[in-house]
Order: structure tokens, then sequence, then C-alpha cells
């Protein structure tokens, strides 16, 4: 793994499978977070190296609270990936953001109650998360997914609520009363541990449903149907937004330097137990080889 990927995409097992790619290796990585969804593929495209990793493993086998989510992040991080892009199915909580659209939020709120949402158990870091889905990566997104005249939106909030089942007619319309307009299960804690990892994350939202605000049952034909209809779009998608990820530029990205001022903990408090599992993460800010 000397070779290092820049460019990582979570979503689909089907995402590395498309035309003018070449999957090089698939690899299998422990990390002190437990074992990723799935072995990940390192595959190239355009001469850019691009890691992709199915979220609920082949067969979508992991239901949303239990995907090893510190476990993913630390993976890509291990191979090398800044640059973070992930797919979700999510409900729209607007009329205008309708079935089969795309969207690009840039706001989330965290419904979720059972998942652990940091790295950081043993030492105290607070990471700025104002702004959890990184603007630059974001209108490469937009612009990627708008050049292949899909209707996307360039913004929106995104409300991450635990699952598995469905939100309340109650809990849809209260989202829409807060200023939201979309409803999904995954970005939370994956934007969090993205962003403590210090990478660019931003997600492609594919509208399914209308949740059930308007009246509407949602039901996983339907959401599996209208998946399957955005495949060929995801494809078209991802062969303009790899090349077009600025690679060199990592260092200028305000995501490089996100945990510049995040710890609290002096840093003597820190053994060498801690060192191991963190130097991944922090060997920037501390030296763990004394």
């Amino acid at each position: 793994m000397t070779t290092q990927t820049p460019i990582g995409i979570i979503g689909g097992s089907g995402l590395s499978d498309f035309d003018g790619i070449r999957v090089v290796e698939t690899i299998d990585i422990d990390t002190p977070f437990g074992k990723p969804s799935d072995s990940i593929t390192i595959a190239e495209y355009e001469g850019r190296r691009i890691a992709f990793l199915p979220r609920h493993g082949r067969g979508h086998r992991i239901p949303p609270t239990h995907v090893p989510y510190a476990a993913n992040i630390w993976a890509l991080k291990r191979l090398g990936v800044f640059w973070c892009i992930t797919f979700s199915a999510v409900g729209s909580l607007r009329k205008e953001i309708a079935p089969e659209h795309f969207c690009i939020p840039d706001q989330i709120i965290d419904r979720t109650r059972h998942r652990h949402d940091t790295f950081y158990d043993d030492i105290v870091m607070h990471v700025s998360f104002a702004d959890p889905f990184n603007a630059q990566l974001r209108k490469i997104l937009y612009d990627a997914c708008c050049a292949e005249g899909i209707t996307t939106h360039d913004k929106g909030t995104y409300v991450c609520i635990e699952g598995p089942a469905f939100s309340t007619r109650a809990e849809s319309h209260l989202y829409r009363t807060w200023g939201a307009d979309l409803v999904g299960m995954t970005a939370i804690p994956e934007a969090k541990l993205a962003l403590e990892a210090e990478m660019a994350y931003a997600t492609v939202a594919q509208i399914t449903d209308y949740d059930c605000w308007a009246d509407e049952t949602v039901t996983v034909d339907t959401v599996i149907e209208r998946m399957k209809h955005n495949v060929q779009n995801v494809e078209k998608a991802l062969k303009r937004i790899i090349p077009a990820i600025p690679l060199g530029t990592e260092a200028q990205n305000p995501a490089h330097d996100s945990l510049a001022f995040a710890m609290i903990t002096n840093r003597a408090c820190i053994g060498a137990e801690l060192r191991e599992k963190y130097g991944l993460l922090l060997e920037k800010y501390i030296d763990f080889k004394g």
C-alpha cells in the first residue's frame, strides 16, 4: 500500500464498475476501530487512483446504525484518501426537490441516537463542524452532475435519522418546519469522522421519494426502483467528477488542517498506546516517534 490513493468513494457496491475504469486490486484492511464494511477496491480512471468502499457491504447487509463508520474512514485515510465522495439515497422534504433529482447538501441536522461519532475517546478534540460538507468538493460534484444534464440542487439541509424505519408523518412535517430539505440515514457520523480525519467530504444525495409528508408512504420497492434508475446518472457523474478533482491542491483546502486548533489534551499526556492508536490521524501535530 505504498502508492497513495487520493480519491475515495463511498456508496453502493457497483460504483467501481463502469466503462473506462480499470480495477487494480482489492484490499482488506484492519483498523484500530474494527473491520470496514467490506474490502476496498482500488481502481484507476484516466490515470487517477480511486478507492471504492460499499458503505453497507456487498449485498447491502449492514443496516445504517451498524455501519462501521470509523473503520471505513480510517481505512480510506490509511490508503491516502483526502477527497471523500459519497453517494446516498434520501427522501425529499421539498416539492421542488423531486424524486430522481440529485442534491448536494451543505448542512446537516443530527437526529441519530445510537451511533458513536468520534475517533477521539481518549483525548479531547473539539473540531469545528459548522460547515459539515466541504465547499470546494461540493462545487465539483454539482458542476459535474449539471454538466451531464442531471437536475441537481446546489444546496440543502440533510436530516440524518437513526433508521432503519422511515420517518413518522409527524416527524416528516416537523423537519419541514425546521427548514430541512432532505432526510437520510448515513451522513452521520460519516461526515464528522471524515472531518476528524482531515478529509474533504461531500455527498451526492439521490432523491428516491417524498418521505411521508406528502401523504405518501415510503416503500422499499419504490426506493430500490428509483435507485436503479439513478445508476446510469451516477456513473455519468463519476466520469466527470474523478478528472475534475484538483489533485495537488490539498494543502489549500480547509479540511487539510481541520485539527490544527482542535486538541485540548496536553500532548505530554498522550502515551505510547494512544500514539499507536492515533498516529495515522495526528502525526502532523505530535511527534509519535518520541
